[in-house]
């Protein structure tokens, strides 16, 4: 009995200019060595000219390096919904603003031009 093998089908993604993505270096993945994945930025596209696949020139944000020829298929988006969820759901109706995270309380101080430890005054 043979049982069919699935695949979770992505969605083809085109990155720009400036995009973070998490990178997964295939190699070092399957070698077992460490620093396989890293977050970086896309600092442009390009056409490969034998294969035609799009690949990418990224910056590893980490060491500031620049990694060339990034196949996509490693490589996924790193939404901005995820990055700012604690600033989205802090709890703004809490009185100690030790309750918020500490983005969130920079975001709240940036935002209501405050530069002191103090939380906004209620009403």
């Amino acid at each position: 009995m043979s049982h069919p093998q699935t695949q979770a089908v992505r969605p083809k993604v085109t990155y720009i200019k400036g995009d973070l993505v998490l990178f997964r270096d295939v190699e070092r993945f399957w070698l077992g060595l460490p620093g396989h994945t890293f977050v970086g930025r896309v600092e442009r596209s390009w056409t490969h000219a034998d294969t035609r696949k799009v690949l990418y020139d990224l910056v590893e944000l980490s060491a500031n390096r620049h990694r060339a020829g990034i196949d996509p298929d490693y490589m996924r988006l790193l939404p901005a919904a995820d990055a700012m969820h604690d600033i989205d759901s802090a709890p703004l109706s809490e009185p100690d603003a030790g309750a918020m995270t500490p983005a969130a309380v920079a975001w709240l101080r940036q935002h209501l031009g405050q530069d002191s430890s103090a939380p906004p005054a209620r009403p």
